[in-house]
């Protein structure tokens, strides 16, 4: 149903008849049923909402907050919506197991990994590219408080050390273990020697799909504790404004103009993906609204946080700074990261806020269920 709206809006042009809506789609889908059994034994529920779930990305799209819809491909942003959900539609049959009622298919069971809020009106179920399935119930979830003590904190993200604390302490994001690195390498070179279109090639597929799966979810799981710990501990946070969709742009080029480096910078980009700064910054507005503050990046790794002298010579490796001028030493990714704590005390005093205090400030010397039937 997606990909027919998609296909629709394609054919429009500029200056003829506006594009149908997402009421005469549903009034197009309602003849469409009477014409086609096939689609008439679907959910329309089911149906209307991929037709609304369009509609509002098309809204995203001309309010420039989002990119164009494209089509939907198998294997990948699979599943669907479902809403007017009553308080009988889910009930937890034990202390790890739930069900829930999907429309034209019945009860389906799902591992209750956390409690199901009431009021709650919808839920999304989807299949990710390992081939599970999660059900999501919808719920805007109340922002964390913080201590109250005016505590603030700078966090510095990089490449080797996922977040430095200006408290000095440096946090890592779990990734894949030596053993499983092992396997997806010879997962990979048995991909690379199966014939397209295979089975071979899928199960290949699909059991390196399961490897990166592991590392998603240890990922997203350092994330919303990193996030939910700082949030609670700290009343202001900094972190750089970084431009994370410039940063991680292929140097690859075009074949009259290729670029230099592209392995290495291919190298840069996966470790910036794969240390989740986006989504650190991301749930931290969330779990900490309007205490997260974004300072200019510029010279954050090359000013001395002691006497604030720029130096690009005084970082002398990738973790040593050291600053020719007052001889103060640390970690240059701390030293990063009281840079940016500054620079929030700047920015908040400019806005006529309190200053910032509290002994962290100190200088130094951590929603979905998966469906199971």
């Amino acid at each position: 149903m997606w990909n027919l709206a998609v296909e629709q809006h394609a054919h429009w042009q500029p200056g003829r008849k506006a594009a149908p809506g997402f009421t005469e789609q549903c009034r197009q889908l309602t003849q469409a049923q009477a014409a086609n059994p096939w689609l008439a034994a679907g959910s329309v529920t089911v149906q209307q909402q991929a037709l609304k779930d369009h509609s509002q990305a098309k809204a995203n799209f001309f309010r420039r907050t989002h990119r164009r819809p494209t089509w939907r491909r198998r294997g990948q942003n699979e599943g669907f919506r479902i809403v007017a959900v009553t308080p009988g539609d889910v009930r937890r049959l034990s202390r790890k197991v739930g069900e829930v009622k999907v429309p034209k298919v019945g009860w389906v069971r799902f591992r209750w990994s956390r409690a199901v809020a009431d009021g709650v009106k919808s839920y999304r179920v989807t299949r990710d590219r390992a081939g599970r399935w999660h059900v999501a119930f919808a719920l805007v979830p109340e922002p964390l408080a913080g201590p109250g003590t005016g505590a603030a904190v700078g966090v510095d993200r990089g490449v080797l050390v996922s977040a430095a604390l200006s408290t000095g302490e440096l946090l890592n994001a779990p990734t894949v273990r030596r053993p499983e690195k092992a396997r997806l390498l010879r997962l990979q070179r048995k991909l690379a020697r199966a014939q397209r279109g295979s089975n071979r090639r899928g199960k290949v597929k699909a059991a390196i799909a399961r490897l990166k799966a592991r590392e998603t979810d240890r990922r997203k799981d350092w994330v919303e504790k990193t996030c939910t710990r700082l949030a609670r501990e700290f009343d202001v946070i900094a972190v750089e404004d970084l431009k994370i969709a410039n940063m991680t742009r292929s140097a690859k080029g075009t074949q009259d103009a290729p670029g230099r480096g592209v392995r290495q910078k291919a190298g840069l980009n996966c470790g910036i993906l794969g240390n989740g700064w986006g989504k650190l910054v991301t749930r931290l507005e969330q779990k900490a609204q309007g205490r997260v503050v974004k300072v200019d990046p510029r010279f954050t790794s090359q000013r001395c946080s002691a006497c604030g002298v720029v130096d690009r010579e005084a970082r002398e490796s990738q973790a040593a700074f050291r600053c020719r001028s007052c001889a103060f030493a640390c970690n240059a990714d701390v030293n990063a990261a009281c840079n940016i704590r500054h620079a929030a005390g700047h920015a908040v005093a400019a806005r006529g806020g309190p200053p910032l205090g509290g002994p962290a400030n100190r200088e130094p010397q951590h929603d979905g269920h998966l469906l199971v039937g």
